[in-house]
This record gives C-alpha cells, structure tokens and sequence, in this order.
C-alpha cells in the first residue's frame, strides 16, 4: 500500500497543504522547525488516529482554529481508498471510502504504518510504558478486536480504580462490587495477554533473522512478554482466569490500601536478550540500537504477513541516528517494495542509491514543494 494524495487543512503549522507522494523513498528536507514532522506526523495520525508525538490532539490543531482535518488518498492492492481524519476540540470523526465510522477501533487497520524515530531507540532501554505502547498501536493495526478490547479495558480499569480509591478512603466498604468490577477485569484482561503473548511470538519470528543478518551472525535475539500475572504462552484462557483471580486474592488488601489496580496488562513488560543477556541492563549502545531496528523491520515483515500488504515506513530523523552500516542495512531492506519517508535536514553522507533515486521535498515555514 502507499499514500499518494495527501491534503492537510489547519494541522500543526500548516494552514493549507495539497501534495501528491511517489511509490517509492521520499525525503522531505527542511531546517528544523520548519514542519517537516509535521507532514511525517499527519500521516501517522491519519492511520492510527492519534499521534506518536502527543498524547493531547489540541496540539494538533493550528493556533486559533475549530479544527484540524487530515485527508489522504491510499493505493491498495484492490485499488484506491480514500481516507479524513476530523480532530476538534470534541473530539475525532474518521471517514473510510466516504462513510463515517462509528468506531475509531473499525477505522483503524485500513491503513498500516510503521514509525521509526529517535524516541524508539528507547524502546530497549526506555520505561516499561513505551514498550507497552508500541505493543498496543501494533497490534491495533492488524487486530480490531483488539483495539475494542484495550478500550473495554480502560473503562473498566478507570472504574475499578475510582472504586478501590473510595474503598481507601471509607466511602465505600462493598467487597462485593469489587468482585463484579475484578470478574469484568480479568475476562478482558486475560484476552489482551493471550493476544499479547501471540503477538510478541510472532514479532520474534520475524525480528531474529534480521538482527543476526545485521549483527553479521554474531548475536541471536530473544523477545519475552512478560505479564505481571505468572501466566504462560501454553496456558488455556480458563487457566489464565484462575491465575488472575489468584492473584487478585493475594494482592486484595494492598489493593485497597493503596486505592489502585496492582495486576494486569498496564503493568506487562517486554524483555530483550541478545546472546542470553539482558540488552537493556547489559546491551552496548550499539545492540540497543540494532535491536530497536531490528523490531521495526521485523514489523514491517509482520503485518505484511498478516494483511499481504506491506505498511507505510515513516523514518523520522533516525537516519542521522544510525550509523553507515545500519543505515545501508535499513535502505536495503526496504528498497524496491516498501513506501518510505525519510525527514532530514540532510542527506549529505547518506550515499545510497535508495536516496539517489528517491522523490525529494523541501519544507519552509509551513509550505512544502517538490525537487525537480
């Protein structure tokens, strides 16, 4: 699949931008704070309804304005799919083929990103949070059902811990409601872990290849999910529940000392192991760096098995991150079959024929034009 019409109203810094993209590399140049994330970012949000930058969607709305609208036109291998993207400050309409989705869950999907920014290099080494954020926006990709069972999740996480918070407090004493609200937690929680645990089998399929090819056969990578509940891969859905439901009877009272949910897929971890080692508490810099690369092209991999199409790569300035041998790596590996964005200020000492013969932009104060 690629992007090739993208239509940008009142985002960012952006007053007004109408652009067509080729189906191949294409490098948007520009000073910094000129807006060239800015471009990259609206093609992350017009995919994954919301951004990799912010939490807060205000920020995505220019100065003084009601709203934001993001506009794309998708080549994809049935043919072309128009896709909007609303945001205001009451919240996002998303539009697929010109009908309005009820759900951002059946929105999300149509259109496959895979992002890779300097931040990501913190995968390995970062808090359990950011591992636990790109294991959810990449699984949202390829499983709507997942997505709808990380909402269903949330609402009753929020309202299991506002309950927990008046137990604290004695505003409520009812050991029964809590009950009702864990039984609602764990049926859900238990199938975010089983998908969890499917997922990260998969990404490590396709991850360990990559990372020996990179590391030139020396080093073997292993990824491991690791739930706050003492569950496993093997375990059947009913074992699961029991495990949860014994760990909520073991953490009860701490529980409600604390006025706080203590299990649960909001407290899962991964783990990285190069050579049986613990990369991020062992891991070189450059192992760190070569399994975060590893992971991203390993998702590339994956959702073009799950859905026979490859993603968007939206490289937002890593390149400059990355040294010539990973660089050459990754230009390899995408060239010919992947559309990719690259922003830079840049490409000198870059010399690879993926960027020679890539579609070039130039980004100044909010305007964008092509290189002839």
């Amino acid at each position: 699949m690629y992007i090739e019409h993208l239509v940008l109203k009142d985002y960012r810094n952006y007053e007004q931008l109408e652009i067509n993209f080729e189906n191949k590399v294409n490098v948007i140049l520009g000073e910094n704070a000129q807006g060239k994330t800015n471009v990259m970012e609206s093609i992350y949000v017009l995919a994954m309804a919301k951004s990799h930058r912010t939490t807060n969607d205000k920020d995505l709305i220019r100065w003084d304005q009601e709203y934001a609208k993001i506009e794309g036109r998708l080549q994809k291998n049935y043919g072309s799919l128009p896709m909007q993207l609303v945001i205001s400050k009451k919240g996002k309409k998303a539009k697929c083929n010109h009908i309005e989705q009820q759900r951002l869950s059946q929105y999300v999907g149509n259109m496959n990103v895979v992002m890779f920014a300097p931040e990501d290099l913190h995968l390995v080494k970062g808090s359990p949070q950011i591992r636990r954020r790109f294991i959810d926006m990449e699984i949202g990709q390829v499983s709507p059902i997942y997505l709808h069972d990380m909402s269903q999740f949330q609402k009753i996480l929020q309202q299991r811990n506002h309950y927990l918070k008046m137990m604290q407090i004695k505003k409520q004493t009812d050991e029964a409601m809590l009950e009702i609200l864990t039984d609602q937690f764990i049926q859900v929680a238990t199938k975010i872990v089983q998908k969890r645990f499917e997922f990260i089998h998969l990404l490590e399929k396709w991850a360990k290849p990559i990372h020996s090819g990179i590391s030139r056969g020396l080093e073997t990578l292993k990824i491991e999910y690791k739930p706050s509940v003492e569950v496993s891969e093997e375990q059947e859905l009913s074992k699961m529940i029991e495990r949860f439901e014994e760990k909520f009877q073991k953490v009860k009272n701490r529980e409600i000392e604390r006025g706080v949910t203590l299990f649960g897929p909001h407290r899962d971890d991964l783990l990285f192991y190069v050579n049986d080692r613990d990369v991020q508490t062992f891991g070189s810099q450059g192992q760190q760096r070569t399994t975060a690369l590893s992971i991203k092209l390993a998702e590339i991999e994956l959702i073009h098995a799950e859905i026979k199409e490859y993603p968007i790569l939206l490289l937002d300035d890593v390149l400059s991150e990355l040294d010539d041998y990973r660089q050459s790596h990754l230009l390899n590996t995408i060239q010919g079959k992947v559309q990719t964005f690259v922003t830079t200020t840049s490409v000198e000492g870059i010399d690879h024929q993926t960027l020679k013969e890539a579609a070039t932009y130039t980004v100044e104060a909010g305007s964008i034009a092509k290189v002839q």
